[in-house]
């Protein structure tokens, strides 16, 4: 009987199955049709965009900057060599200063009031890398609301990968694109993590230093390296209860800053107070920046420390290089491996290690020119 009503296949019956609906192909194939005939950007492409003003091949050109892939950093390079004339214009500004003490709300605060002016503010904002993924872990960008949002403004958070200070190795080949595409304000933000931020007072022109009130390092020597190289300090989150501390600490520091020796710019650091959430203050920081450029351009030291700054991108780069051809020689790859081994089962010091590697490495790049 039940065999009767299974083959009893007529639209009667309710064991008739429906014919399933036709699923859509899950790939777009008009997608990869469109993919696959997008021209690849060339080094002309790049340069044209980036004078243009387009802030999306501004960002393709930094992401070919970051990579470490050599087809990419031939790339790079063309790229920046065209856009150096259109660079050199801006005024650059480094800020620094202890993770919390508000370096992205006041570059937020201070970059939107540049903005309603008719300044263009390019924003680099160095993150720690992450161990893991070797990416930016801070998220600056998103600490940044408005400044993010403003037609006027450029922010770009790169990871450190590892450098330095907590600044980026490749920020200073950035800092001529972003010249290139227009922006006139280049602010670079560290990590703030207190060790050698030289990297970073290397690259601008004008150093800002951000504390807190009540932080226990007023007068701490070891914060004197950071605290000769700042051409200003501001002691934020001035607001409030906290007001008159970060007024007793703007003094304290006025007094420490006599102990040092006086600048070869012939500039005098200033100590002020100021509050990225109530705004007061921020209009002293950039007042201050071109209170300092007109100073220095009017002596010749701004230009004099600029071209030092190349001398030493000249040094670094060297370095750089060298470093990359010796850990890629195929001969080094090779005996660093073992090499390894006899450091940790203590057969050879790590010293002669280094010198057996650099000989070896040498004497195969003599035999291979002869």
């Amino acid at each position: 009987m039940y065999d009767k009503i299974i083959s009893d296949n007529d639209c009667n019956s309710a064991l008739k199955v429906q014919d399933a609906i036709e699923q859509p192909n899950q790939v777009n194939k008009d997608f990869f049709k469109q993919y696959s005939k997008k021209r690849r950007l060339e080094v002309n492409d790049y340069v044209d965009g980036i004078l243009n003003k387009d802030r999306t091949i501004l960002s393709k050109a930094i992401t070919l900057v970051e990579s470490s892939l050599y087809k990419h950093q031939e790339m790079a390079q063309q790229i920046i060599e065209r856009c150096l004339p259109y660079a050199g214009k801006s005024i650059r500004l480094g800020i620094t200063g202890v993770p919390g003490v508000g370096k992205s709300t006041t570059i937020d605060v201070l970059g939107k009031s540049l903005t309603n002016t008719g300044h263009k503010v390019a924003v680099l904002a160095i993150d720690p890398s992450s161990e893991r993924s070797k990416g930016s872990i801070l998220g600056d960008k998103t600490r940044m609301e408005e400044l993010s949002t403003d037609p006027n403004a450029f922010i770009r958070p790169s990871p450190s990968a590892g450098s330095l200070g907590g600044v980026a190795r490749k920020t200073r080949e950035i800092i001529i694109l972003c010249e290139a595409a227009g922006f006139d304000v280049v602010i670079v933000e560290t990590v703030g993590v207190g060790q050698s931020e030289t990297v970073a007072h290397s690259m601008v022109d004008f150093f800002l230093l951000l504390q807190l009130a009540n932080a226990g390092d007023e007068l701490q020597g070891i914060k004197r390296g950071i605290m000769e190289m700042a051409d200003a300090i501001s002691i934020n989150k001035a607001e409030g209860e906290n007001k008159q501390k970060a007024e007793i600490a703007a003094g304290q520091y006025r007094n420490a800053l006599h102990l040092f020796p006086i600048s070869e710019s012939g500039w005098t650091p200033i100590v002020f107070t100021c509050s990225a959430y109530s705004k007061e203050g921020i209009d002293t920081i950039w007042e201050t920046v071109n209170n300092y450029v007109i100073l220095t351009k009017a002596n010749g030291y701004f230009y004099t420390k600029r071209n030092q700054q190349n001398l030493k991108i000249l040094s670094e780069t060297i370095d750089s290089h060298l470093k990359e051809k010796f850990y890629t020689h195929p001969t080094v790859k090779q005996r660093i491996l073992e090499i390894r081994q006899d450091i940790l089962d203590n057969k050879i010091s790590a010293y002669v290690a280094a010198q057996s590697l650099i000989d070896e490495y040498f004497n195969n790049i003599e035999k291979k020119n002869k």
